[in-house]
């Protein structure tokens, strides 16, 4: 009888990736990029371990969102007094900080606990077309 061996979490070696966001859809750009960071590519996958890659997002200011949804789409915050609902629209909130789309999105379709906590800081999303990780000599991927 076979046992089922579990990846220890020293044992995984972690990649970087890098992603360009430019013309790309929200969701599925976040679905494909939750899926490196949780490690569900790797063929040692484990839920319980972080045993996912890190993941650079450039020109998250030109990722776009089908139909109308850049007028529709709002974004809700409260600051916990009646009354202190606050509605941002897609658009506004890209104009403001255009790295913030991304980012939610894909904490969304992380787990909601330490280890999803964990998993999104492995996460580095910038406006712009450059990033400060060229040492980590990330690969270019098309997700």
């Amino acid at each position: 009888m076979r046992q089922t061996t579990f990846v220890n979490e020293d044992d995984i070696e972690k990649k970087w990736y890098v992603v360009d966001a430019d013309g790309r859809t929200l969701g599925r750009l976040a679905s494909g990029i939750a899926a490196i960071l949780r490690g569900k590519e790797k063929v040692s996958y484990t839920p319980h371990i972080d045993a996912g890659d890190f993941v650079i997002v450039v020109n998250a200011g030109k990722v776009r969102v089908s139909g109308n949804k850049e007028v529709d789409k709002k974004y809700w915050r409260h600051s916990g007094y009646l009354g202190g609902l606050t509605l941002t629209s897609f658009k506004e909130m890209m104009e403001k900080d255009p790295t913030f789309a991304i980012r939610n999105a894909v904490k969304g379709m992380l787990p909601h606990n330490k280890l999803g906590r964990r998993q999104l800081k492995k996460l580095k999303v910038y406006g712009g077309g450059e990033h400060p990780h060229k040492a980590q000599k990330p690969e270019k991927i098309e997700l």
